[in-house]
């Protein structure tokens, strides 16, 4: 997997330090775990949407990716499927 994420990162011109693979995969378990399994890609794609743009905005916070990542990935650990 390695091989493929620093191709990847390469592709796509993305700093390979800028990129937590356990969290990420961390975040996926939990989605699909106590969301539902389709929720994990989707789920991540967000993360990584609103990552993008944090990264846009002047003299934005930069832990604040890592902590919607923490946010995110407790509300998911806290889902109930009754949530739909």
């Amino acid at each position: 997997m390695d091989d493929w994420i620093e191709h990847v990162c390469t592709t796509l011109d993305i700093p390979r330090d800028a990129l937590d693979v356990d969290a990420v995969l961390d975040l996926a378990r939990d989605a699909s775990h106590s969301v539902d399994r389709p929720a994990a890609p989707v789920t991540a794609y967000l993360l990584g949407y609103v990552a993008g743009r944090h990264a846009q905005q002047p003299g934005a916070d930069p832990d604040e990716p890592a902590r919607a990542l923490e946010r995110i990935a407790a509300d998911a650990r806290g889902w109930s499927s009754a949530e739909g």
